[in-house]
């Protein structure tokens, strides 16, 4: 394995924390505070740890991942359940808007907690002095001698 695969894999593995502690709402860098101080309205900075979140720039793209993830399951189901078992149009005008408007309600704070996360992990948008704090030491390298 190449010098370099150990480090892609490395970052990868530590991506998955930060992503993890964001999906959960909790601050990317202690995992202890709440990222959220209302349902959509990200904190400015972590209660716990004192991390500064207010850079992020999640915009809409938690909303447009919520609307492609809520369409790639829900379309399918009913589709299925649409032509296997034809239920009353007064059901169905009922049932597929109520679960699809319950489903892109629980799943927005999450994404969006991931994609501050990401924003944080990565060093985007006012987020690169966190990173540059949280970067890791050079290692020395032994001389031949």
């Amino acid at each position: 394995m190449s010098q370099t695969a150990v480090i892609t894999a490395n970052q990868a593995a530590k991506a998955s924390e930060p992503l993890m502690r964001g999906l959960r709402g909790l601050c990317p860098a202690c995992g202890r505070g709440h990222m959220f101080r209302k349902f959509l309205k990200v904190a400015d900075a972590c209660p716990d740890c004192g991390e500064e979140l207010h850079h992020h720039r999640a915009d809409d793209f938690p909303a447009y991942l919520d609307i492609v993830i809520v369409g790639h399951v829900l379309v399918p189901i009913l589709l299925a359940v649409e032509t296997e078992y034809a239920p009353p149009l007064w059901l169905s005008m009922t049932m597929w808007p109520a679960i699809a408007l319950i489903a892109t309600l629980a799943l927005l704070q999450p994404i969006k907690g991931g994609v501050v996360a990401m924003q944080w992990f990565i060093g985007m948008h006012g987020f690169e002095q966190s990173k540059g704090r949280r970067a890791p030491a050079p290692v020395p390298v032994p001389t031949a001698g």
